[in-house]
């Protein structure tokens, strides 16, 4: 059964570039996506498959039942955008929309899992079980679109969750997994420094804002080498501070944001509790009000023992090649879905050969579209003999 799926997703392969390429020209950003969910429902209503839209927001959820009993599988797809200016000008497939950009591959996720169906749609008189297409809307903003596809139910009879992330930075053909901790929880902070402004030639008279929180930040770098155990990585990573109005005032207030990323959530709460400790502390010791607003994100990716051994004997039976990975600290709000049920996410391989490396949220970004043959070919591979499977 495996070999006739793949087959038709090998003659399927100029489709789902096509797909892949119609969704990059026309992105939608987070909670903004009405123009893809309604692609997403006329390629549905073409199968007659059926479907439930809205979930949550923006969530969509299409079921296929094979003639056979089985398991329920579930396969998940994140289709939103970012906000960037795509500068592929020599893609005939740019972006349409300025400042709108699939810099993180959610158009091909979509395209594959559109086909997957497509092909399973077409199988299904022979196939055992149940097959859920999860279509999630806004991965990229939390508190994200996966929280409340979970809260309105759509695993409640579901065995199995499994999702790809197509990964632009590993070679194409490769497939890339880890059991446990596989990608971070990753957190947002704030944090305001109130202080006295007054004339630069008078910095006695005030609290200069801009010199707390420049003290604050370095002291802050000791969190993760002074508090955190060594065997736990952790990362504390200050993006932002805005302070001051001009070259002789000494400034009234600063502001900072930065994120966090962990995998234990003991490790976690310790770094957050350190932190407020920090900005109690130097509020005193400077005489001024510093508060701390503390955003967790997704939890870590945790991927199951049993899901991992499923994805390495897809990546076997399928000839690519398997590679254990060391875990990301980019964060994904699949993490939900493998809370609530047993799973995996694997990252498949989708550099372009001979072509300068362009990273995730980058203006630049592409994909090699054999990733698309090769994730269709997991993902519907995994679903089937897990769907079978006793």
């Amino acid at each position: 059964m495996q070999q006739k799926f793949s087959q038709l997703i090998d003659q399927m392969q100029d489709d789902i570039v096509q797909v892949r390429r119609h969704l990059h020209m026309h992105p939608e950003l987070s909670f903004q996506e009405t123009k893809t969910v309604q692609y997403i429902k006329d390629f549905y209503d073409a199968l007659q498959i059926e479907y439930d839209h809205p979930i949550g927001q923006n969530g969509l959820v299409a079921r296929l039942k094979g003639a056979k009993p089985g398991k329920t599988i579930a396969l998940r797809a994140d289709f939103d955008a970012l906000p960037l200016q795509d500068e592929k000008d020599d893609a005939p497939y740019q972006s349409t929309v300025p400042n709108v950009m699939h810099a993180c591959g959610h158009d091909g996720h979509t395209s594959t899992l559109l086909h997957i169906a497509k092909a399973l749609h077409a199988l299904k008189d022979e196939l055992a079980g149940e097959f859920v297409f999860i279509h999630q809307h806004a991965e990229e903003m939390a508190p994200g679109g996966a929280i409340e596809m979970v809260r309105a139910g759509v695993l409640d009879d579901v065995d199995e969750v499994y999702a790809t992330h197509l990964w632009a930075v590993n070679e194409t053909g490769t497939i890339e997994c880890r059991k446990g901790a596989i990608m971070a929880a990753a957190d947002h902070f704030f944090i305001h420094v109130q202080g006295h402004g007054g004339h630069g030639s008078a910095p006695h008279l005030s609290k200069d804002a801009l010199v707390i929180a420049s003290t604050l930040v370095v002291q802050m770098q000791q969190v993760v080498s002074r508090s955190v155990n060594p065997l736990q990585p952790a990362v504390v990573t200050f993006g932002k501070i805005e302070s001051g109005d001009a070259f002789n005032i000494i400034a009234d207030s600063a502001h900072i944001e930065g994120t966090v990323r962990t995998f234990d959530p003991e490790t976690q709460k310790l770094v957050k509790q350190s932190m407020a400790r920090i900005c109690e502390a130097f509020g005193d010791m400077y005489e001024c009000t510093i508060t701390l607003e503390y955003r967790d994100g997704y939890p870590a990716v945790i991927n199951h023992n049993e899901g991992v051994d499923i994805v390495e004997r897809a990546t076997n039976d399928l000839g690519l090649q398997y590679v254990e990975c060391d875990p990301y600290t980019g964060g994904e709000d699949f993490a939900y879905f493998l809370q609530e049920k047993p799973g995996a996410i694997f990252f498949t391989g989708a550099a372009i050969a001979g072509r300068p490396e362009y990273p995730h949220h980058h203006p630049k970004f592409d994909i090699d579209e054999q990733s698309l043959i090769n994730a269709a070919k997991m993902l519907g591979t995994i679903a089937i003999e897990r769907a079978a499977s006793k």
